[in-house]
C-alpha cells in the first residue's frame, strides 16, 4: 500500500469532457484510519469538498462543489492510487455525476511544496 494521503496537495493534469475541475483546481487531502476527505478550488470551483474510504490503494468517496456560475452539483468517484517515476502520488479517477447526466475519466497528481532558496551574503 502507498503512504497516506494526509495533508498532500494534488491538482488535474488536466480538464475532462463534462467535469468542471482544471488545471487550476487545487485538492488538499487529509486521512486517517481509512477515511479520506478533501476541500478543493480553483478555476471553475469556488468551493468543493469530497469525503469517502480508503482500501489498499483505491479510494470511494462521494464529491459536493459550488461553480463560479453559483450551481451546486455532486457526484461520485472511484481513484486507483499509484505512484510516478518522480516518485510523486498520482490518482487515477473513474467518477460520475449524480446531480446531472455526464461522466468520465481523470488524474490528480501531487504537487510538491516549493523548496526555499537560502542566500548567502558574503
Amino acid at each position: 500500500m502507498l503512504p497516506s494521503l494526509d495533508g498532500l496537495t494534488f491538482a488535474p493534469t488536466g480538464r475532462a469532457e463534462t467535469g468542471e475541475v482544471d488545471t487550476a483546481t487545487r485538492f488538499g487531502y487529509r486521512e486517517q484510519d481509512g477515511r479520506i476527505w478533501a476541500s478543493y478550488r480553483g478555476g471553475e470551483i469556488v468551493h468543493g469538498h469530497l469525503v469517502g474510504t480508503r482500501v489498499g490503494d483505491t479510494l470511494e468517496f462521494r464529491y459536493v462543489q459550488l461553480n463560479q456560475a453559483g450551481e451546486t452539483s455532486s457526484g461520485r468517484c472511484v481513484s486507483e492510487l499509484s505512484r510516478l517515476a518522480d516518485g510523486r502520488l498520482r490518482l487515477d479517477e473513474t467518477w460520475a455525476w449524480e446531480s446531472r447526466e455526464g461522466s468520465g475519466t481523470s488524474a490528480v497528481e501531487e504537487i510538491l511544496p516549493a523548496r526555499r532558496e537560502t542566500r548567502t551574503t558574503y
